[in-house]
């Protein structure tokens, strides 16, 4: 089964100069945006990938960005600086959300509800409004960093995970906590939910890939270990038949989102693929071509084809 899916390499893009952290979508499928270590935002062209072009450049590092289509904005968590509203058009800051001062880990934009919400190393979820990026309060359920956050439009939930080892679920609007998930046993680096809103998956430093059932009060569905190492990120594939997990072990591998079969790993050895930790996924609708990104300060864009299967 996992020959059967090809992967061809279709650039390696470079201009940064520390670990690339995070990568985002555009308000156009040719376009996308990256954020690393050395605090630059740059979007880059499919067509043209080897011309990255700077959006902004911030004193810190930067671990989570955000688009706002509507708007052609893009929301920075500059470490220790707050968030950062960037007109993408003119290159410039249009408003500074002063928050603790400490790294941004995720960000989560919600249009239906008006409300940005911001994870905070100091285990805050900060919630802004999206019209006036207003700082409205701050919910604090625990002490360790919020690494990751997933809203779920058919239950009106945010999900967060949390370097306690637990995922809280949140009724989206009351931030009253709904479910608290503990099975994992370390930090919960990356959640998902399936583009149905069915399902939701989490993973972390513990390697497992848990799936839970949403809509039947987050029983456990399973868990398979995925990686040798910690999970940083999951992303679905634009139809939703396929995900892709990527790892501190260096590699990404894709999935049968229905059955949750491997299908392809893709490594250095076999794909030339990154050297060090692999942080971020980005599947885009471009040609389904999926994007990383690495501690090696690198970037690599994949042609993934599933037509054998």
């Amino acid at each position: 089964m996992a020959s059967k899916v090809q992967v061809q390499k279709i650039a390696t893009l470079t201009g940064h100069r520390d670990c690339v952290y995070s990568l985002e979508q555009s308000g156009s499928e040719t376009h996308f945006y990256s954020a690393a270590g050395d605090g630059m935002i740059v979007r880059w062209d499919f067509n043209d990938p080897e011309q990255g072009e700077l959006i902004a450049r911030t004193e810190s590092s930067v671990y989570a960005i955000k688009y706002i289509p509507d708007r052609d904005l893009l929301l920075v968590g500059q470490n220790n600086d707050g968030l950062h509203v960037i007109d993408v058009k003119q290159k410039t800051i249009v408003k500074s959300v002063p928050l603790p001062k400490v790294p941004i880990f995720d960000i989560e934009y919600v249009p239906d509800l008006n409300k940005v919400y911001v994870g905070l190393k100091n285990g805050g979820i900060a919630i802004v409004a999206a019209d006036t990026f207003e700082l409205e309060t701050i919910v604090r359920k625990s002490e360790k960093s919020v690494r990751s956050l997933a809203y779920n439009a058919k239950t009106n939930e945010l999900a967060a995970g949390y370097s306690d080892h637990l995922v809280r679920i949140f009724d989206a609007i009351t931030m009253e906590v709904k479910f608290e998930l503990q099975n994992h046993t370390n930090s919960v680096f990356t959640i998902v939910y399936s583009p149905d809103g069915e399902l939701l998956l989490t993973g972390g430093r513990d390697a497992h890939l848990r799936v839970w059932e949403a809509t039947n009060n987050y029983k456990e569905r399973g868990y398979v270990i995925a990686h040798m190492y910690t999970i940083n990120n999951i992303t679905y594939s634009p139809d939703g038949r396929y995900f892709a997990t990527c790892s501190m072990d260096k590699s990404v591998k894709v999935w049968d989102a229905e059955t949750f079969k491997l299908l392809k790993v893709i490594d250095k050895v076999r794909n030339a693929s990154h050297g060090t930790s692999v942080n971020k996924l980005f599947w885009s609708a471009h040609k389904n071509q999926l994007v990383s990104c690495s501690d090696d300060r690198t970037i690599s864009v994949w042609d993934i084809n599933f037509d054998a299967l």
